[in-house]
């Protein structure tokens, strides 16, 4: 088995990453599944600091995960560059 293959790439646009492998989408399923289970146990009012705690435990764990399994780093990214078009350049109207 393969331990240094990576399970996300960079966002095109925006920061962050995107799963690429069913490794990269199980750790997203896994993490939604989390996050339903505790909205169903813990959101009565005596539980809230309990649901906060760890549901920002849940996002902390994710964002480690995926930005070690990142092929690359996360940075700001614009989407791809267009490049300008050069058609008409030197041709004179006539």
């Amino acid at each position: 088995m393969k331990f240094n293959k990576y399970w996300f790439k960079p966002k095109g646009f925006g920061y962050g990453a995107t799963p690429t492998t069913w490794e990269g989408w199980m750790v997203v399923v896994v993490f939604i599944a989390y996050l339903i289970s505790l909205s169903v146990l813990l959101t009565k009012e005596e539980n809230m600091s309990k649901y906060i705690f760890l549901v920002f435990a849940g996002i902390v764990i994710v964002a480690v995960v995926s930005k070690k399994k990142t092929e690359g780093e996360w940075k700001w990214n614009f989407g791809k560059k267009k490049e300008p078009e050069m058609k008409n350049i030197g041709k004179s109207k006539e």
